[in-house]
């Protein structure tokens, strides 16, 4: 019998201290593993302290956790053929993009803001807009003035590699323990078709022999982080016919070098986003041929593959983005940061992540011990929390699990047009869901209407909500139970 569940919804609303502490402070859990969730078996116990409240990190923690980017670093050393960075655009949702760029000063004001509205924040990531450490000045600042106001919160960057080898000695002075480096490639002749030029050492360099430059200064960077045991993940574009198959060889030399993630993203190609890319035809990969090429490094590099490619300006859970509650014309001119709901929130959530751990682990017991070969790919509408708690209608993404003799696994997400929009072009959307869904046996949701459900079977993908509100893995070893002829679990509603 699990503990009755806890109201996340309450955390992450707009309710009052007295509120969250009565939720932090009413029941006890049931669980024996409450307050405390699973250390994965791989991972040691300095690790796993670092990155089990970090949501790019840790699988587990994203349903729990936020990140907050702060567009303080528009300059850049390198330009990529999927890149355009755009410095006011709100309608996007790709990295690069921003809808304003702030000082260190306003990058402050805001990261309290947030703080103080949104409880599940535990990391601050400066991804650009351009390259954080090539705009090392406004980086360094604005992690100084956060890390003085915010004490407790972690701090991330992201970049490209190719100035990176001068500040590691500076980020581990800052406590900075996370860094993202874009790596495309370890062959030269490869990265000549990715970057057209890079900037380095007060020169402008080309071709082959800026990828050469790019590719040291990468390793390098890659190694001296690791020497000094800032985690890394390593984030590579996957661009059909140029370096997809490549990719492989990338995860063998970064898994030597010591990096602790690897995230294969698609290629992001729309031509209204102005890339080269976009505009001279080069398609992304289809979902299945990402998942195909993820499921060749399994036994590499350990995979991330809960990546929602987040603009330089995201606020909130991966997969949702509030950024546009927090532009500057919406922040008071001074503001004070209070701790209290941040604090209550990781009570509270403490108690609902070990149950979710109970839950989970009996779940994947089950269909592992099943002794069936069988598998199922399940999307699930999910706001959060571990729990099937979306409405169909609402959904902009469905993460994707796959359920085997190997257990229950995260294995990606699609994204989709809402479909609920006041009776405008319901029609069109929904047969963009379906194509969205291909390959998917079992589509998961807290509610759906009797229309798009009759819609959906008949185009053949099943779909219900009779798990709604349960833990996803519960959900779906029940479904695996049901297709193969097993002995379910119960419900944790």
């Amino acid at each position: 019998m699990s503990s009755p569940m806890i109201s996340l919804k309450s955390l992450t609303s707009k309710t009052t201290m007295n509120q969250l502490l009565a939720t932090a402070k009413s029941g006890a859990c049931a669980s024996s593993s409450c307050g405390s969730p699973a250390k994965p078996d791989d991972v040691d116990p300095d690790t796993w302290e670092k990155i089990k409240d970090h949501p790019c990190y840790s699988e587990e923690a994203h349903h729990y956790f936020a990140r907050m980017h702060v567009a303080v670093a528009p300059a850049c050393n390198i330009q990529c053929n999927y890149c355009n960075r755009k410095y006011d655009c709100a309608n996007e949702s790709r990295p690069g993009v921003v809808s304003e760029r702030l000082t260190p000063d306003q990058a402050l004001r805001k990261v309290i803001a947030v703080a103080n509205e949104v409880p599940q924040l535990s990391v601050l990531g400066i991804a650009g807009p351009g390259d954080a450490c090539y705009d090392w000045k406004k980086t360094k600042a604005t992690f100084e003035r956060v890390a003085s106001e915010i004490p407790d919160i972690k701090l991330c960057l992201s970049t490209n590699g190719l100035a990176l080898p001068d500040h590691v000695d500076e980020l581990a002075d800052m406590n900075v323990d996370h860094v993202t480096i874009t790596i495309n490639m370890v062959d030269p002749e490869i990265g000549a078709k990715i970057y057209p030029w890079i900037f380095h050492d007060h020169r402008r360099f080309t071709g082959l022999e800026a990828a050469k430059i790019l590719h040291e200064r990468q390793m390098l960077g890659l190694e001296m982080l690791t020497a000094r045991g800032i985690l890394t993940k390593i984030n590579s574009v996957m661009i059909p016919g140029v370096n997809d198959e490549h990719l492989i060889e990338v995860n063998k030399w970064v898994k030597e070098r010591g990096a602790f993630l690897h995230n294969v993203m698609p290629l992001i190609s729309d031509p209204e986003h102005g890339t080269h890319y976009g505009l001279t035809g080069q398609r992304g990969p289809r979902a299945v041929e990402l998942k195909t090429l993820q499921d060749r490094l399994d036994g590499g590099a350990r995979l991330m593959r809960h990546c929602r490619q987040c603009r330089a300006d995201a606020v909130g859970l991966l997969g949702e983005d509030r950024g546009q509650e927090f532009t500057l014309d919406r922040i008071p001119g001074e503001v004070s940061y209070d701790a209290s709901k941040r604090e209550t929130y990781r009570e509270v959530v403490a108690r609902e992540r070990g149950d979710h751990v109970a839950a989970k682990s009996e779940a994947i017991g089950m269909v592992k011990t099943a002794g069936s070969s069988g598998l199922l790919l399940v999307a699930v509408a999910t706001k959060g929390g571990g729990r099937i708690n979306e409405h169909f209608g609402h959904a902009k993404e469905f993460q994707v699990y796959e359920a085997s003799a190997i257990g229950i696994n995260l294995v990606g997400h699609r994204k989709v047009e809402q479909y609920c929009r006041g009776g405008w072009g319901e029609e069109s959307t929904l047969d963009d869901v379906i194509a969205a869904l291909d390959g998917i046996d079992i589509l998961l949701c807290a509610k759906i209407g009797d229309c798009p459900k009759d819609q959906l079977t008949k185009a053949g993908v099943r779909v219900t909500d009779d798990y709604g509100y349960d833990y996803i893995e519960t959900a779906i070893s029940a479904l695996y139970a049901a297709e193969f002829g097993l002995e379910p679990l119960a419900a944790t509603a």
